[in-house]
């Protein structure tokens, strides 16, 4: 709830926007990403859950709510494999709402849930053996930052990862359990836009997550790919000035002599004298197909996310179709494909 600040959120009760939202634990600073939760907002869970480290998959035990989420067209199931698909390689799961089971806290429905959730991500490709689960209720605050006195039962999670164990009671351990990123800042410099702000006084700010190397104060920088290049004033996180960001840092930074009109989400900032982005003709993916409901076949033409961009591209050409968790080849030039299949893809921007 306290991400649903804006007032058409909490009206609607959902969650629409990617909001940002800090805390801190023992551990670590977390940002939390607030992928929304309904289906006519997957293309914002796409571009939120692509910048993720970590995902929390909150699962609601309440009778009927859970069957729901896990069925074949589920919430859950869509949110879970789109996490892994993403990239989001660490998973934890929250079961939510105990004080509404059938009797309220009860351990058989949470271990009941476990199981079921345990097979179904196993089969999308995370290791339950990495994956804590966690039963909480957010409205009470149980197991969510000290151990429920609702749910004695509950002796806790354990998880293994690399050899090493580790284990916690509350959804706060459970996040300090997890591996923290590896910030790529040797590599060229790309920052991709999320929005481009005017601001009275101060004049163009850009403002994106750094996804590799190092933005500063004084850098040329190059916007691709309209190819507009200039000169980096400032650069600020939560409202404070920054030497330097780095990968995972959200900020926004000044641009000198550039409009707001000319720069726009989706376009990659980077540095014009290291490798800048350029933008492509064609290029080459694997794709997965999620949910379609028919033969996918050589000039679809979807439209992609990719970072914050989103623009259509057109199928080129099906060069292979591969196991989905392995990569090994199955076919080659296949002449369509469907529902679950992955394949190596050319693909074309539309202009």
């Amino acid at each position: 709830w306290v991400l649903d600040k804006l007032k058409a959120e909490r009206e609607r009760g959902i969650t629409i926007d990617i909001t940002l939202w800090k805390f801190e634990t023992p551990k670590y600073y977390v940002t939390v990403i607030d992928a929304p939760g309904h289906r006519d907002f997957i293309k914002n869970m796409i571009t939120g859950t692509s910048q993720a480290d970590v995902a929390v998959l909150i699962v609601a035990a309440g009778t009927g709510e859970f069957e729901a989420g896990i069925s074949k067209n589920g919430q859950t199931r869509e949110h879970a494999l789109l996490a892994y698909t993403l990239g989001v390689k660490q998973l934890i799961v929250g079961v939510n709402k105990m004080d509404t089971t059938e009797p309220p806290f009860s351990q058989a429905r949470f271990e009941e849930i476990q199981k079921e959730v345990s097979a179904y991500v196993k089969k999308i490709g995370y290791n339950p053996a990495t994956v804590a689960f966690v039963p909480i209720s957010g409205w009470n605050g149980d197991n969510m930052l000290e151990p429920s006195t609702n749910m004695t039962w509950f002796k806790g999670w354990q998880i293994e990862r690399k050899g090493q164990k580790f284990e916690g009671k509350t959804l706060l351990q459970a996040l300090d359990a997890q591996e923290p990123p590896t910030r790529p800042t040797d590599k060229p410099l790309r920052l991709p836009l999320q929005d481009v702000y005017k601001i009275g006084g101060i004049g163009t700010v850009p403002v994106g997550r750094v996804e590799t190397g190092i933005l500063k104060p004084g850098c040329v920088v190059t916007f691709a790919p309209a190819g507009i290049t200039t000169e980096v004033k400032s650069v600020e996180m939560h409202h404070e000035a920054l030497l330097e960001a780095v990968p995972g840092d959200n900020v926004g930074f000044n641009v000198k002599n550039v409009s707001v009109k000319e720069l726009r989400r989706g376009y990659v900032a980077g540095d014009s004298k290291d490798n800048p982005p350029k933008g492509c003709e064609e290029f080459t993916a694997q794709v997965i197909v999620l949910n379609h409901p028919g033969q996918i076949a050589s000039g679809y033409t979807p439209v992609l996310d990719c970072h914050t961009a989103h623009i259509a591209c057109k199928f080129k050409e099906i060069k292979e179709k591969c196991d989905r968790r392995s990569g090994k080849k199955l076919e080659d030039m296949p002449k369509s494909i469907k529902s679950g299949d992955a394949a190596i893809i050319d693909l074309a921007p539309t202009k």
